[in-house]
């Protein structure tokens, strides 16, 4: 049960109540919003609740236990509170939503509702309509490491880290040309090999998409340049002359972990995995279908790893596997 404050409660329990409902938004990129369904601006803790049609919360789902709190926002898309721009940049995407009842009267008289990120956004007819998820939703994601064969960290996270500062893994410049808001177009990406930044990432520092982050699908060199292609357009535009960084890309493969990135120690995955074909083996006279190790060997020994079961899995102790030590 939500525990009230003595005020509140004497308020409520009067009969006749100066009620306002209030949500405060913080996007990803820090700009917070607040909003409130009175008819005049409601403040607390430094922030000033706006009266508009920017934001507005349907019922509120609230159940006991681990089960997920669910609402809904919907508002009217304006130049002042929440751009098409800002939506289609994924400004908005995880944005923290907290919303109160408040006594717009005498606003220390309030009860925090709802506290969640927002989920999937969909916009119509000059409006949008936006899932609100409460703060269990994260423990519907899964946990744990997964035991597969390439690595599961993601490039110059915690897990991995790859210092994607150091020179050589990244570059920052200007988009000199772009064709469909996703193919990039550069006369030459000096010192970078053709596809260094492929399954990397263009994170946009400047322009109506700034803030926007992409993944490469492809970085080929041409006879007449090099072009960059993101898997998706970048929705709030972009145009020759925005800021933009280019990071080096990763396959998960173990060779790639220890020759492009020298990071092999780091590795996430679990390289020497036996294949499915095993499975599908049948008797025969000679040789041994075992389902062991694909470790190879070198000098007629077979290569081990001192702890199979540290950070790196089946490469995790960083020993130096030679030329034939590529997964």
């Amino acid at each position: 049960m939500i525990a009230l404050s003595p005020g509140l409660a004497d308020h409520l329990a009067g009969g006749i109540t100066t009620l306002c409902r209030c949500w405060q938004v913080v996007r990803r990129d820090g700009v917070t919003l607040g909003f409130t369904d009175h008819d005049g601006p409601v403040g607390f803790d430094g922030m000033t609740f706006s009266p508009s049609e920017g934001l507005q919360a349907r019922a509120l789902e609230q159940t006991s236990g681990l089960s997920v709190d669910n609402s809904e926002a919907v508002g009217a898309l304006s130049d002042a509170a929440v751009r098409e721009e800002d939506i289609l940049a994924g400004r908005f995407d995880g944005a923290v939503v907290s919303a109160w009842l408040v006594n717009w009267a005498a606003p220390d008289q309030r009860l925090m509702q709802f506290r969640g990120t927002m989920g999937e956004i969909a916009r119509s007819g000059g409006a949008f309509t936006a899932e609100l998820r409460g703060l269990t939703e994260a423990l519907n994601q899964p946990q744990g490491r997964v035991y597969q064969g390439p690595c599961t960290a993601v490039l110059g996270d915690a897990q991995c880290r790859a210092d994607l500062s150091s020179p050589g893994y990244a570059t920052e410049r200007s988009v000199e040309a772009v064709r469909e808001a996703k193919f990039f177009d550069f006369a030459a990406l000096d010192g970078f090999d053709d596809r260094w930044f492929e399954r990397g990432t263009l994170r946009v520092l400047s322009g109506a998409s700034e803030g926007a982050v992409a993944v490469i699908k492809n970085d080929r060199q041409l006879p007449n340049g090099r072009v960059v292609e993101v898997w998706e357009a970048l929705r709030g535009g972009i145009a020759p002359g925005d800021t933009i960084r280019l990071e080096a890309g990763c396959d998960k493969r173990l060779q790639t972990c220890r020759l492009k990135f020298d990071n092999v120690v780091n590795f996430r995955g679990f390289p020497y995995l036996p294949s499915e074909d095993w499975l599908m083996a049948y008797p025969k006279a000679g040789g041994a279908h075992t389902g062991g190790s694909l470790m190879p060997e070198v000098g007629g020994a077979a290569l081990t790893v001192d702890d199979p079961g540290g950070p790196g899995g089946g490469g995790g102790s960083g020993e130096d596997f030679g030329d034939g030590g590529g997964a």
